[in-house]
């Protein structure tokens, strides 16, 4: 569990306490039970990183809802968008090895993050990354409960792929911005898991970063649509 899981969680169990002994019994059972989804829901679990060469995984837990030919910055690319519910884990992983060029907040709305819009228009941290499969946009996005967007790393941070990067409290939304070079491996409606499921796979690139003729990787073929191996 994450540090603020004890910041939400712990108060509003030892005030439940103190109410059951007061004799609010049905106020201080709803007190105990908000405590203990706090701690539920800034778990924060470790996961089996894929090895796979050139495998992009998820930056978070939740349901892929949006996948799409987007351009970013004028070059041409794929965005994959995944909505966290409430009961999923809302730490946030990197999706690449690489290093953060850039790190951007944008303050915004907060409208549903089920919403197209959302990805524009709300409230998100903006992460660059150049890897060796080239730049990719990672956006944290906060959502109609969900009231932070919380970023643990700062530019010229090198992450390794899977590496715990932020988090964003109460139901929110991840998207990841890839090259158009992406071979995408999800589809709107899979469940994925941060860090462990596999979006999609980039060519490693022989040239620097973010430039130069890419030497297509050889992917493991025996995967589930989500990026997950095959029993």
């Amino acid at each position: 569990m994450v540090k603020e899981g004890y910041y939400f969680g712990i108060p509003p169990l030892v005030l439940g306490v103190v109410l059951y002994f007061l004799h609010f019994t049905v106020l201080a059972i709803l007190l105990v039970l908000f405590g203990l989804f706090c701690f539920s829901f800034f778990r924060n679990p470790e996961r089996v990183i894929p090895t796979d060469p050139g495998a992009i995984v998820s930056p978070a837990d939740g349901r892929v809802v949006v996948v799409t030919d987007e351009p970013h910055a004028g070059v041409p690319g794929k965005r994959i968008s995944i909505f966290l519910a409430v009961w999923n884990v809302h730490v946030n992983r990197s999706p690449a090895s690489g290093t953060i060029t850039n790190l951007v907040y944008k303050p915004g709305q907060f409208l549903a993050a089920m919403r197209a819009e959302a990805s524009a228009q709300n409230e998100q941290n903006i992460f660059t990354m150049a890897t060796e499969h080239g730049e990719i946009v990672v956006k944290q996005i906060a959502g109609f409960v969900a009231r932070r967007v919380v970023s643990w790393k700062k530019i010229g941070d090198t992450l390794a792929r899977g590496e715990r990067i932020g988090l964003v409290r109460f139901g929110s939304r991840a998207d990841v911005w890839l090259p158009a070079a992406a071979r995408v491996n999800v589809k709107v409606g899979d469940h994925v898991a941060g860090g462990s499921s596999i979006l999609a796979f980039l060519p490693v690139q022989s040239v620097g970063l973010s430039s130069g003729n890419p030497n297509t990787s050889h992917a493991d073929e025996n995967l589930t649509p989500a990026g997950l191996r095959k029993p």
